[in-house]
């Protein structure tokens, strides 16, 4: 089974504020254009989205995209993006130097946000990604929906990696990356393919 990570359009968001559960609109129009998004994209059987609003609005805009479109999003709470407590909304240049430093120190268990850790989010995202052996082999092509963290979250999952790894790989607004599941090791065919 093809399974494609879709990054959500742009938010409308300032530059510089900390966002993850904060349940942000797009940007109207939406950039990238949505029918830019689907260009190159294999059609899917199924199209899964976390359940914030970018994310959601991001599959509904491109289902309309698809010629003749007949499938529906389908919502999933574990593709959520990590909850940054009570940095949700702030500009990241506000937030107390020893909370950073803290949650570098410690990527995977601190909280000084009192939000979600790393582990936990990463837990509930692979457990997303362990369901998927229990899917229909006739969904060929699925589309997924969703945020930068969990997408580098499944990366990390599927390929064997640290999360340090991959949270330092690009992913932009409207990108997507295909992972090959199947019998053996997932495979990888790309990583960040901008729309366009």
């Amino acid at each position: 089974m093809d399974v494609v990570l879709i990054r959500h359009a742009r938010p409308d968001v300032g530059a510089g504020i900390c966002y993850g559960r904060l349940d942000l609109c797009l940007t109207t129009p939406a950039t990238p254009s949505p029918h830019a998004m689907v260009a190159a994209l294999p059609a899917p059987q199924r199209v899964l989205t976390s359940p914030l609003r970018r994310a959601a609005d991001t599959a509904r805009l491109l289902l309309q995209s698809l010629p003749a479109h007949t499938l529906e999003p389908e919502v999933d709470s574990r593709l959520a993006e990590i909850d940054f407590g009570n940095w949700e909304g702030r500009a990241w240049d506000d937030i107390p130097r020893g909370e950073l430093d803290a949650l570098a120190q410690d990527l995977l268990d601190a909280c000084p946000h009192g939000g979600e850790t790393a582990a936990v989010a990463m837990a509930r995202v692979s457990d997303w990604a362990a369901s998927l052996t229990d899917q229909s082999s006739s969904d060929t092509c699925m589309w997924v929906v969703g945020h930068a963290g969990p997408m580098r979250m499944l990366a990390a999952h599927w390929l064997g990696l640290p999360l340090a790894t991959t949270l330092g790989w690009e992913l932009g607004f409207g990108s997507s990356s295909l992972f090959r599941l199947g019998s053996g090791t997932p495979q990888l065919a790309w990583w960040n393919r901008s729309a366009g």
